[in-house]
């Protein structure tokens, strides 16, 4: 009896239920747009890893690769007239301890006439949060805490902004994975090398000038620090040699110009990132890492004492760093590089 009542009065109020065509409409429309964005922001990110990746090798081993940490949300577009700084980590996962094992600072000046890239040794002694000093390494470790790399990030970020004094605007944390891949994927990339250099861990040689290495070869030789008359400050300088050897095959092949080469090579790529556009969107980002990338970059170390080398770190070297980072905080590294052109890492 209940039943045949419930049915009836579900009869009588059928007609009053408004079509669910309209709403299921709205619904199809809210999906399509949603994946378009999430498919947007992927392949932004994944650009970035490619811009990052053509700025720097990072000597890291990456067994298994992290999986994606958004950092932070697409935004406006950086106003003109206005220098950017990039701060690139490249995650040594062979180590519990994630420490961040490349730090490469990537300046972008506001006329976006070429790329700086700012190697700071990560052997580089900083103060740390909880009191006492520690390589600046060691922050990576600090903040990831057990895995989170977008905390890593932060917390290195943080002692970069401390040391230099200048802003950092956008970053991204990569795997060497990474560079395996792409250097694979855009043909090899060519690298000048000032001197011989030989692998401790395949006995492979490589030899002085220029030479177009696979991925297996540039892992190699971005590994690589003994032997070396500087040790890790010369392994630091090969990587940003392989870092300008990359974006001029990536520019000079016009990846970053074809949408059909750029999503086909984003496939290939396919790892692991983790980034931090800050105030800026990606595609923005993206396209003044390739406006400025169109000339040769300048690579430069951040000033250190050599001789104050022991067995905890390196010191900022007193006569210089003062100059040099007053340089990078008002946008004058060119002027700074041509007064000192023994701190200019040679490129070919």
């Amino acid at each position: 009896m209940i039943e045949d009542e419930l049915r009836a009065a579900f009869a009588r109020y059928e007609a009053l239920t408004p079509s669910t065509g309209p709403v299921r409409a709205a619904i199809d429309r809210a999906v399509a747009r949603r994946r378009r964005r999430r498919r947007r922001v992927r392949l932004a990110g994944t650009a970035l890893a490619v811009a990052a990746v053509a700025l720097v090798g990072f000597t890291v081993v990456a067994p298994r690769p992290p999986q994606p940490t958004p950092l932070a949300t697409a935004a406006p577009s950086p106003p003109p007239g206005t220098a950017l700084n990039v701060l690139l980590l490249g995650l040594d996962q062979a180590d519990a301890s994630r420490r961040a094992d490349s730090i490469v600072l990537v300046h972008v000046p506001a006329d976006q006439s070429r790329l700086y890239l700012v190697s700071i040794p990560r052997d580089l002694l900083v103060p740390m949060p909880a009191g006492g000093t520690d390589k600046l390494s060691a922050t990576f470790a600090l903040g990831a805490g057990s895995g989170d790399l977008a905390a890593g990030y932060r917390a290195t970020r943080q002692a970069v902004t401390r040391l230099t004094g200048a802003p950092v605007d956008a970053g991204a944390v990569l795997t060497y994975q990474t560079t395996r891949t792409l250097t694979d994927a855009v043909g090899g990339v060519p690298v000048c090398l000032p001197a011989a250099v030989r692998s401790v861990h395949t006995d492979r040689r490589f030899p002085a000038g220029c030479q177009r290495l696979d991925g297996a070869q540039a892992v190699d030789l971005l590994r690589q620090r003994y032997g070396l008359r500087e040790a890790v400050l010369d392994r630091e300088r090969n990587a940003l040699r392989y870092a300008a050897g990359l974006l001029r095959q990536i520019r000079e092949q016009g990846i970053t110009s074809d949408p059909v080469r750029l999503g086909r090579l984003v496939g290939q790529v396919g790892p692991a990132l983790t980034t931090d556009t800050g105030d800026l969107s990606l595609p923005a980002l993206l396209s003044v890492v390739v406006r400025a990338g169109t000339a040769d970059p300048v690579a430069l170390g951040l000033p250190v004492r050599y001789q104050e080398w022991t067995a905890r770190g390196f010191e900022p070297d007193p006569t210089l760093v003062d100059g040099f980072l007053d340089a990078l905080r008002g946008d004058r590294l060119a002027g700074w590089s041509a007064a000192h052109p023994a701190q200019v890492v040679s490129l070919r």
